[in-house]
């Protein structure tokens, strides 16, 4: 296929990287990032969308995807797909849709997870919103940049299964975090408390593939000084499109809304911006109930 990818930081280099290795002809651009390897660099968006199959975008936040969809949507051909693979609010995902479909353009809000090392060795996976025809079509593409892709339904249900399944992440690695620094103050060794918590009720993906203690199970941002795998900045973000996506459907939220305050405090206050989301550990380590 010819593909444009617009956006070219840590997830969407690597993942435009992979669709050029695989043999598309990739074109991207970033305002900043330079084009990995096998992707011809575009001057603008808009000439990265000029007679594209697929259109990939990879972007911070709803207000630039709102920004690059509308300049980008006129310039794509009839039938092409615009697939949006950032994590943005649903309304924002929905109102692109909408302005595709107008322009008689496919369109996918397809959030990833996995981070960035999942984007470098190709397994994502995504969640996928919008019509049958449109994840047919990226589903190829899919399955270069993953190893699992599922259709969730129409147009931001992709965006509401990636915030949906953020919340329960940041909530588990808070509380993981949390029982970790409790198990130190009663002299539990953590090691004997991850033989115990990885193999009982208390098991989770946050203690047992990323655990948040250095050391202990499998290799981990923990094991890096809490060097980003996935930026605490990042899941405050999540946390708070939870948030919003939750008022807008009068939806109770009392664990998701206290881990978004728990993670405001420690990227806002306390110097966790640009540390792991699980460097809540040595932070509870440190300090006292109050």
């Amino acid at each position: 296929m010819k593909i444009g990818f617009i956006g070219l930081g840590n997830m969407g280099g690597p993942m435009a990287a992979n669709l050029a290795s695989a043999g598309h002809k990739v074109t991207g651009f970033d305002l900043v990032a330079p084009c990995p390897q096998g992707v011809a660099r575009a001057t603008s968006a808009t000439d990265a969308a000029e007679g594209a199959d697929v259109v990939i975008t990879m972007l911070p936040n709803g207000a630039i995807l709102r920004d690059v969809a509308a300049s980008v949507i006129p310039a794509m051909r009839a039938g092409a797909v615009l697939c949006d693979c950032s994590t943005v609010d649903v309304d924002s995902a929905r109102a692109v849709a909408q302005q595709a479909a107008a322009a008689g353009i496919g369109a996918l809000d397809a959030p990833v997870s996995g981070g960035v090392g999942g984007a470098s060795a190709g397994t994502l996976t995504f969640m996928a919103g919008g019509s049958d025809a449109a994840f047919a079509t990226v589903l190829p593409l899919f399955d270069i940049m993953g190893q699992k892709a599922v259709h969730c339904g129409s147009s931001g249900a992709g965006q509401a299964a990636k915030i949906c399944n953020n919340m329960i992440l940041g909530a588990t690695m808070a509380v993981t975090c949390e029982a970790f620094a409790l198990a130190d103050k009663l002299g539990l060794d953590r090691a004997r408390m991850f033989d115990v918590v990885s193999t009982s009720s208390g098991y989770s993906w946050s203690m047992n593939a990323y655990c948040p203690a250095p050391g202990i199970g499998p290799q981990s941002p923990a094991d890096n000084d809490y060097k980003p795998g996935f930026a605490a900045e990042l899941m405050l973000k999540d946390l708070r499109l939870s948030q919003q996506a939750a008022e807008s459907v009068d939806a109770p939220t009392p664990i998701g809304a206290r881990a978004t305050e728990l993670y405001a405090r420690f990227v806002e206050d306390e110097g966790g911006k640009g540390r792991d989301f699980s460097a809540l550990l040595p932070h509870f380590a440190a300090r006292g109930r109050g």
